[in-house]
């Protein structure tokens, strides 16, 4: 079983109001309220419009230094919103970190809608990548884990994992990611990626259109399929085809991309089915994205 690993940091709003009034007493009259966690970052929201993320854990504080560094550059000139730092905050009042206030985007987050309401967010999550996903500088980011590299180095895992899991296709699945492992490798210069583009890194408005994207994480570069796998992640059949058509119409992508990227969202799914156990949305996405991938089959 997975368990969602504890803080290593008390996050309280009268920390959070002790740092804002020492660096950004501009904000620090703002109503401050506990907005929730996940695994590296706690929110509070900070009035109306903003919210601070905080790192709950050591790991998070270079992926906490790596978004404020390249984030707001990255992102400008985006139709939609996004959790890149409007303001930063450094290491003071006890707390060990760097810190980060973000705007608030309204909205649900994409794993609490149904798949099927999902697809008028794929024109926009298509151009969300194409803006974000141009050349990267020699000194971009690497994944640590390596996304965005070739998934060859995955293979081990992938197999094994695909033979743990009970109830799944694995002749199937294995065979789509064969087809993944024989597709040409990504041979141009490395792309900036979000890393980590699934469902619940969106916010959706209620029509279901994007209202935003959130926690860039794992920002790193190296071969776009890895973001691409988005298409199997968060949309049905009729999504993805409206994400495919919407990023093809603006980049043209060679198939082996493509191919790569569901490999990539093979991978993906079958590591959240089998590491989400106290999770039960992100199983579930797991679950539901290996349905979608092979739901692509011939």
């Amino acid at each position: 079983m997975a368990l969602m690993p504890p803080a290593e940091v008390h996050l309280t709003p009268s920390l959070v109001a002790s740092l804002l009034a020492d660096q950004h007493p501009e904000l620090a009259a703002l109503p401050l309220t506990y907005a929730g966690h996940g695994w590296d970052n706690t929110l509070f929201r900070l009035g109306n419009d903003l919210v601070a993320r905080l790192p709950r854990r050591e790991v998070a504080e270079p992926l906490m230094v790596a978004e404020q560094r390249w984030l707001p550059d990255l992102v400008n000139g985006l139709d939609v919103p996004t959790s890149a730092p409007l303001a930063t905050g450094v290491p003071g009042a006890g707390y060990p970190w760097h810190w980060s206030v973000c705007r608030w985007i309204e909205g649900s987050s994409g794993n609490t809608v149904p798949r099927s309401g999902r697809g008028a967010a794929a024109p926009a999550l298509a151009r969300f990548l194409v803006h974000v996903q141009r050349p990267a500088p020699p000194d971009a980011p690497v994944s640590p884990v390596g996304r965005g590299g070739p998934l060859a180095a995955r293979d081990a895992v992938v197999h094994a994992r695909l033979r743990s899991l009970p109830d799944v296709p694995t002749d199937r699945l294995l065979e789509v990611w064969a087809a993944a492992l024989a597709a040409p490798p990504w041979s141009a210069a490395p792309l900036w990626l979000h890393g980590d583009l699934h469902p619940a890194n969106t916010v959706l408005a209620p029509d279901g259109a994007l209202a935003g994207v959130v926690d860039f994480g794992d920002l790193c570069c190296g071969d776009p399929a890895t973001d691409l796998a988005a298409a199997w992640l968060h949309f049905d059949a009729v999504g993805r085809a409206a994400f495919r058509a919407e990023l093809e119409r603006l980049r043209p992508t060679d198939a082996e991309t493509w191919t790569r990227a569901r490999g990539w969202a093979l991978s993906i799914g079958s590591a959240l089915l089998a590491s989400s156990s106290d999770a039960p949305t992100l199983f579930e996405l797991g679950a539901e994205t290996l349905a979608a991938v092979l739901e692509d089959e011939g």
